[in-house]
């Protein structure tokens, strides 16, 4: 799974298991799930006229969206449409399926907005820190050495959005850089799973992937989805607020469980593009509300990276829904704070609210 806290939700995701159609606990509402991107998804929604979709065609719909999804952007397998971009010298333009050439959009479109904040070529300080991917992935909260001056220097040689462009079909690059979406694919893939149901005629559905979900409608009983976003703690899962959602998406980013020792410090997965270091504020998570999952997703990494103050003075000024969970000074628990936009959308938060 990317790293990025769960989301909760109360509506559709509990005694669910095994990765076939499940019987639903309310004989109108389907639910289904499955493994995907290291991770799972799990969809809940209410057939439309006639019962469609059933619940064996529309797993099968949404195992084949996902896995045309895996094989175009997977970083995991050296047979996807991204691995062999990824593989291809500097100089290189390589025709790519629709799925990476709109990823690839969005993150540089990203990039532009943060003023180099948001950056897909981080492989090399990802590496040089210690956060690996695939086989060669070093556990969570393992002790490491912090690099060199020297590898940093030549992992920026290798690194920059602006070594980046897309062209009619085509992804290009100018230096040796290595792509990976793993930020942004999930949102995507929700917003192409809801595009489903929604063209099959289903008004009400709740589309949960690796964490990202986005909910349209109400239940059969008139009940809107209900989601709890979960508290920054180690080790053990507890709800901070419950939000109703109809026809937003939500994306919660944190760094409090993927993290390990560099000499002795404790350091956050979440790397800086700027300054090539993993992030040293107080932020432990923030959680984005907007009309798209791919959009959420990539400003909640997002502002992970630019911190508790910058992230909400973006966030603020654009309008953006945003809850913010910093850790207080002294280590006594968290500070929350949420932008206008995000009180807007669910309300102030209530005291002692539980799930």
């Amino acid at each position: 799974m990317n790293p990025r806290c769960f989301l909760l939700c109360l509506a559709c995701m509990a005694a669910l298991a095994g990765c076939q159609p499940q019987p639903a606990s309310t004989a109108s509402v389907v639910r289904i799930e499955g493994p995907t991107m290291g991770s799972t998804y799990h969809i809940s929604y209410v057939p439309g006229s006639g019962g469609q979709p059933a619940a064996a065609q529309a797993q099968g719909a949404v195992q084949a969206l996902l896995g045309e999804i895996d094989a175009a952007v997977s970083t995991y397998r050296d047979d996807s449409d991204l691995a062999r971009f990824n593989a291809a010298p500097a100089s290189v333009c390589m025709d790519m399926p629709d799925t990476a050439l709109e990823l690839a959009r969005h993150a540089l479109a990203l990039a532009q907005q943060s003023e180099g904040a948001f950056d897909v070529t981080l492989l090399p300080v990802l590496e040089a820190w210690g956060f690996r991917h695939g086989a060669a992935a070093r556990p969570a909260h393992e002790t490491s050495p912090a690099p060199a001056p020297a590898e940093l220097e030549a992992a920026r040689d290798r690194m920059g959005m602006q070594h980046l462009r897309v062209q009619p079909g085509q992804l290009c690059k100018d230096a040796p850089i290595r792509v990976e979406f793993n930020s942004i694919a999930a949102g995507y893939a929700v917003d192409r799973v809801a595009s489903y149901f929604a063209q099959q005629g289903v008004g009400s559905y709740l589309v949960e992937i690796t964490g990202e979900m986005k909910a349209v409608g109400l239940k059969p009983d008139g009940a809107p989805w209900r989601i709890a976003i979960e508290a920054p703690l180690e080790g053990e899962r507890q709800a901070q607020r419950i939000v109703q959602l109809n026809g937003l998406a939500l994306s919660t980013s944190g760094d409090y469980r993927n993290w390990h020792e560099v000499d002795g410090q404790r350091q956050s997965h979440i790397i800086d593009p700027r300054t090539l270091a993993p992030v040293r504020h107080r932020l432990a998570a923030v959680t984005v509300a907007a009309p798209s999952a791919l959009e959420a997703d990539g400003l909640s990494t997002l502002f992970m990276a630019l911190g508790p103050q910058q992230g909400f003075d973006y966030a603020q000024a654009r309008g953006i829904a945003a809850l913010f969970v910093s850790r207080r000074e002294n280590g006594a628990g968290f500070a929350t704070r949420a932008t206008a936009a995000f009180d807007a959308a669910f309300g102030a938060s209530p005291q002692g609210e539980k799930p």
